[in-house]
C-alpha cells in the first residue's frame, strides 16, 4: 500500500496568523499518526512562516511515524537535517520566498551541488528524496547523484486532471515511475492531491511508495474532520478500491 505522510505546515500557517500555539502542530501530528497516517511532512523555510526549527525539535522528540523534512538544501538546512536526523529529507529547489513549491530540480545543472548533500545526508542514516519533474533524463540523473528517491511534482497532473484530461495527465507520471524503479529509485509523489484526484493516481502509479499532502487535507479537515479526514485520504490508496 502506498503511504500517506501528512504535511502540517497549514497548521502551523493557522497558528502563527495569530501568535502562540493553537492549534499545536505537534498536537495535530500526533492525532494524524493515530488516526493511521504513516508519516508527517513538514517544510520549514529561512522566514519560518509557518513551520518554525522549534517545531521541528518538537516533532522529532515524539513522532513514532516516518517524519520528512522538506526543504531547499542551503548550508543551514543541512546542518538542521543532520542534527534532527529524519527518516526521510526531501529536497526541493525553493527560493525564499517562493509561495510553495512549483518546480522539480534541474539535477544536472546542480549536479555537483546535490551530489554532496545527498552523500551529507546519507551519511547520517536519512533517506534521500529529490523533488522532481517526469523527466526520464533527470530522472536518471537522480540516481547518478546517489538518490534514494524521486519526489515526483504532482501540480501539472492535478492540473490536467481538473480539466477533464485525466488520462493524459497521469501518462507521463506512469513513465517516470517506471524509469525510476530501473535504476533503482523509489517514487513518492506530492503537490496538489487531493480526494478528487488521488484515487486515480495511485491506481494507475506502478512502484508508488509514498504521496505527500497537506493544503487539501488540512482544508478537508475544516469539513470533515481531521480523523475521517486522514481514513478517506487512506480509503484512495487501498489497492483493492
Amino acid at each position: 500500500m502506498t503511504q500517506l505522510s501528512v504535511n502540517i505546515n497549514k497548521v502551523a500557517t493557522l497558528r502563527n496568523a495569530r501568535g502562540g500555539n493553537l492549534p499545536d502542530p505537534v498536537r495535530v501530528a500526533l492525532d494524524c499518526e493515530r488516526f493511521g497516517a504513516h508519516g508527517i511532512t513538514v517544510h520549514p523555510r529561512p522566514d519560518e512562516r509557518h513551520i518554525r526549527r522549534d517545531d521541528v525539535y518538537r516533532l522529532r522528540r515524539v513522532l513514532t511515524t516516518e517524519f520528512n523534512i522538506e526543504g531547499n538544501p542551503t548550508p543551514e538546512f543541512v546542518d538542521l537535517l543532520v542534527e534532527v536526523r529524519p527518516e526521510q529529507a526531501t529536497l526541493v529547489p525553493d527560493a525564499p520566498d517562493v509561495l510553495t513549491s512549483c518546480a522539480g530540480w534541474n539535477v544536472r545543472e546542480n549536479f555537483e551541488h546535490l551530489t554532496a548533500v545527498v552523500a551529507a545526508l546519507k551519511a547520517a542514516g536519512i533517506r534521500v528524496s529529490i523533488f522532481i519533474d517526469t523527466n526520464p533524463d533527470n530522472i536518471r540523473e537522480a540516481a547518478r547523484v546517489g538518490a534514494d528517491r524521486v519526489e515526483l511534482y504532482t501540480g501539472p497532473f492535478a492540473e490536467q486532471f481538473a480539466a477533464g484530461r485525466r488520462d493524459e495527465a497521469v501518462a507521463p507520471y506512469v513513465v517516470a515511475a517506471r524509469v525510476a524503479h530501473e535504476v533503482g529509485l523509489g517514487v513518492n509523489a506530492g503537490h496538489d492531491l487531493n480526494l478528487d484526484n488521488l484515487r486515480f493516481f495511485v491506481a494507475q502509479m506502478p512502484y508508488l511508495d509514498e504521496v505527500s499532502i497537506g493544503h487539501a487535507l488540512i482544508s478537508d479537515a475544516l469539513y470533515l474532520g481531521l480523523e475521517n479526514t486522514v481514513a478517506a485520504y487512506l480509503e484512495c490508496l487501498e489497492p483493492s478500491r
